[in-house]
C-alpha cells in the first residue's frame, strides 16, 4: 500500500524536521505507539545522522513491535525510514520539509505491506484514515510546541 500526503503548516522547516526527527518522543503524542527504543546513533555526514528505532504499537486487535533505520538529513530537511524487522514485508517512508510562503509544505510518502494477508486486508480498508490520523498527531504536536 502506498500513500502520499502533502500539507502546509505555519511553522519553519527546521521546527517540523526537529519534531518528526525526535522519534524518542513519539509515545508522548502518537496514541498507538506504546513504547520506543533507539540505539546505534551515528553521524553519517556533518549534516546527517542515522539511528535504529524499535516501536511498540498497540491497537485493540493488534500488539506488535517493529524496528526501523532512520536517516535524518538536516541539509535536505528530509527523513527516510526503512524497515529492519517486524510484521512487515516492506516498510519505507519519507518526510520532506519544504519552505512555503505560508510556512512549510510537508510531503509524506509511505509504502508498506504486512507479512500477514489478514493484517494487510484489515488495514487496507482504513489505510487512508490511519495516515490522516497520524498526520493530525504531528500537526497537534507542532501546535502544542510552537503555538
Amino acid at each position: 500500500m502506498q500513500h502520499h500526503v502533502s500539507r502546509v503548516l505555519p511553522y519553519t522547516p527546521d521546527q517540523l524536521f526537529q519534531l518528526v526527527g525526535d522519534v524518542d518522543r513519539y509515545p508522548e503524542f502518537v496514541p498507538w505507539i506504546t513504547a520506543m527504543r533507539t540505539w546505534n546513533r551515528r553521524q553519517v555526514r556533518d549534516d546527517a545522522d542515522q539511528l535504529d528505532a524499535e516501536a511498540g504499537v498497540g491497537f485493540s486487535f493488534l500488539k506488535e513491535r517493529f524496528a526501523t533505520r532512520v536517516l535524518r538529513d538536516g541539509a535536505a530537511r528530509q527523513i527516510d525510514v526503512n524497515l529492519l524487522s517486524g510484521p512487515f514485508r516492506r516498510l519505507v517512508n519519507r518526510w520532506r520539509f519544504l519552505p512555503d510562503d505560508a510556512g512549510t509544505r510537508i510531503e509524506f510518502d509511505i509504502d508498506f505491506q504486512f507479512k500477514s494477508r489478514l493484517l494487510d486486508g484489515l488495514l487496507a480498508a482504513n489505510f487512508h484514515h490511519a495516515v490522516e490520523r497520524l498526520m493530525r498527531c504531528f500537526e497537534d504536536r507542532a501546535k502544542a510546541l510552537y503555538g
